[in-house]
């Protein structure tokens, strides 16, 4: 069994809890995580191509195993990652023990209220189409009140019509679209042929 087809069994099995699920069997060594990848997003790399982040925060959602966590304190953020699956943590902090990354389990449907708008730059890189298509409104009004000043938006990329099997749920232009609230505006929205890289900016009023 593929890595891709133990996240379609777990996800039937629990819709809304099978990240936990998938993290704890390839603990036990019974799965495998579809995103488990050696090496940061490439659309990620290419989007921050000349970024220095010294001096500013980030925050990366559902950050499973810490690729693109890692990846962004390289570039000099002070960043704090997290995912809902406490094994997931846990995976993460042993991967990485001398990591300056702060990990935390969280869930984005219910973030700490001290995040709100906290963080320079949110990385939202595939989690929101991990989820149920029936979450991904809520999802996405999370996204943009964790943001403070920029968020970056990865997923693959599909039309409007019906609502493809999954996991993934692939986001629509619709719902791209979306991540626009709470002050946010699309700075640079781009589609290739199976991916949005989407970046959205606060405007800070002037005192």
């Amino acid at each position: 069994m593929s890595a891709d087809d133990d996240a379609r069994r777990l996800q039937a099995a629990n819709p809304e809890g099978w990240f936990e699920d998938l993290y704890a069997e390839a603990d036990a060594g019974t799965a495998s995580v579809p995103w488990d990848k050696p090496e940061p997003q490439p659309h990620l790399v290419e989007w921050s191509s000349g970024v220095d982040g010294t001096g500013q925060t980030a925050l990366v959602v559902g950050c499973g195993y810490g690729r693109d966590s890692e990846y962004l304190a390289s570039l000099g953020f002070d960043v704090t990652a997290f995912d809902i699956s406490p094994t997931a943590i846990a995976a993460v902090q042993a991967r990485y023990p001398d990591s300056e990354v702060t990990y935390v389990a969280a869930d984005l449907l219910a973030p700490p209220a001290e995040w709100h708008r906290a963080f320079d730059l949110v990385v939202e890189n595939m989690t929101v189409q991990a989820l149920p298509v029936g979450l991904h409104a809520r999802a996405i009004e999370q996204v943009a009140w964790l943001t403070g000043s920029k968020l970056l938006v990865l997923a693959v990329a599909c039309d409007e019509g019906p609502v493809p099997d999954g996991p993934p749920w692939p986001l629509t232009p619709a719902e791209i679209k979306a991540f626009a609230v709470d002050g946010l505006s699309p700075a640079n929205v781009r589609r290739d042929e199976v991916r949005w890289t989407a970046e959205f900016v606060r405007e800070v009023a002037m005192n």
